[in-house]
């Protein structure tokens, strides 16, 4: 109900609906992207898959948590491993009931990794459907952009081209600087944090690739090679220029976290430029 005065408590549908016009007519009411069903059902199982992935994350620390305050330190080069699991076997606790504690710890992570690749294959047998998936192909162009982080970027922000800049796209995912300005002193700080943290996140991983020189290797042309060839333009164009571009700022002595959500933000822009060649059905 809208309520012209404090004194005016009565709700009324047709001064409403004047109401909602008015605001309507004078620009003052926002539009909002409504996914479809089917949108809805590939972004839930995407959030089902990053919630397992959490899940095996807190599942390894805690395991390696209690290891650690017991003294059993692994010296390996790399976690999680074949040689790390062949040492995980090999583990004894001072006592029975920290064996325990160990075994069922070590289940609880097997049986995160097993929900993660459930789910991991569900999302590569539905996607194929999806109406979106040409666009979730077409982004895999760009370094750093392999299947996950793609299908995460379009389940949860939609047809990119819905927004009419890569500027209103990055303000909309919160990769933008924040902004403190007055009168003639413009000062600006650490990127908003607003919209959708899944998305942002999902750039931020992918925009580390660009921490090294451009190149096409093997994996990626593999992956590309199927793509149209105005996406695997772009996909080199980007490589060009945000290669250059992480190590020019980090040369300025900018900090590598701060360089990365710079980049993040062109792969955004990157991103929506691909997305305008790729036909989408309605």
């Amino acid at each position: 109900m809208f309520v012209d005065s404090p004194g005016d408590k009565v709700k009324n549908d047709r001064r409403d609906a004047v109401e909602i016009a008015r605001l309507l007519r004078s620009g003052d009411l926002t539009s909002i992207h409504v996914p479809s069903v089917e949108d809805e059902a590939i972004r839930d199982l995407c959030r089902a898959r990053d919630a397992a992935r959490v899940t095996l994350k807190d599942a390894k620390l805690r395991l390696k948590s209690f290891l650690l305050r017991l003294g059993l330190n692994y010296v390996g080069r790399a976690d999680w491993n074949d040689a790390h699991r062949r040492y995980l076997a090999k583990v004894v606790c001072p006592t029975p009931a920290q064996q325990i504690v160990f075994q069922e710890s070590l289940r609880a992570v097997d049986e995160q990794v097993e929900r993660l690749r459930r789910l991991e294959q569900e999302l590569l047998d539905l996607a194929p459907t999806w109406r979106l998936y040409p666009l979730v192909e077409a982004l895999q162009a760009l370094r750093g952009v392999q299947w996950i982080v793609a299908l995460t970027v379009v389940a949860e922000l939609g047809d990119l081209t819905r927004f009419g800049n890569p500027r209103q796209l990055a303000a909309f995912v919160g990769l933008i600087p924040s902004e403190y300005s007055s009168g003639e002193a413009r000062r600006q700080g650490s990127i908003t944090k607003t919209g959708n943290g899944r998305a942002r996140r999902a750039l931020i991983e992918g925009a580390w690739a660009y921490r090294y020189p451009a190149k096409i290797s093997a994996h990626i042309q593999r992956r590309v090679d199927r793509l149209p060839k105005v996406a695997q333009d772009i996909g080199w164009k980007a490589q060009l220029r945000l290669c250059k571009r992480f190590r020019r700022l980090t040369s300025r002595g900018k900090h590598p976290n701060v360089a990365v959500t710079a980049i993040a933000r062109e792969l955004l822009a990157f991103m929506w430029a691909i997305a305008r060649e790729v036909p989408i059905p309605a």
